[in-house]
């Protein structure tokens, strides 16, 4: 159900994170995805990053990004899986402040019909920090697809109601012209 009140959009500063030890720049389809959904629907790309998976590059990535005033979300897709090179939720679970346990849960039903019982293999997980937003998600294509389409694109909507993540999020400080 689409609740929109009628309110003015507030577009929010976005930063895309893609964490693969495969990808690069131009074949990160799955980070290109977030970025593509979210300038198309006026929210702010902030800033794009792919990191390698390591826990302390991504934690430190992350952390950079919660601590600046410009970022009010980060999406973060890859190394939400099982295998020991996947660390993303490990790294990014003791940066949040508060765990959106709902996400996860959601997340997996509404995969269900692209990918069955293999959802229960999904990490997927978020959380707020300091007024910012923390989204970990698969790297497929597909899961961020669905992740955009089925809970982000209202969650980030200032007119989705009954509640939306916008009034969590720390607001940003316009830049003052320096003469």
């Amino acid at each position: 159900m689409n609740h929109k009140a009628e309110a003015h959009f507030v577009p929010l500063n976005i930063a895309v994170l893609t964490v693969s030890d495969t990808r690069s720049l131009d074949t990160d389809t799955s980070g290109q995805l977030f970025v593509d959904r979210l300038q198309a629907v006026g929210h702010q790309l902030a800033a794009r990053v792919l990191l390698k998976d390591d826990l302390y590059k991504i934690r430190a990535q992350v952390a950079t990004w919660i601590a600046e005033e410009q970022v009010q979300v980060v999406l973060i897709t890859g190394g939400t899986g099982f295998t020991g090179r996947d660390s993303t939720p490990e790294a990014v679970s003791c940066l949040l402040d508060k765990h959106v346990d709902g996400f996860g849960e959601l997340f997996r039903q509404i995969s269900v019909p692209d990918i069955g019982t293999s959802t229960i293999q999904s990490r997927a997980l978020a959380g707020l920090a300091n007024g910012t937003l923390v989204c970990c998600l698969p790297g497929s294509t597909n899961a961020c697809r669905t992740a955009w389409d089925g809970i982000l694109a209202e969650q980030l909507d200032n007119r989705h109601r009954p509640c939306n993540f916008v009034a969590h999020l720390k607001p940003v400080v316009a830049c003052e012209s320096r003469g």
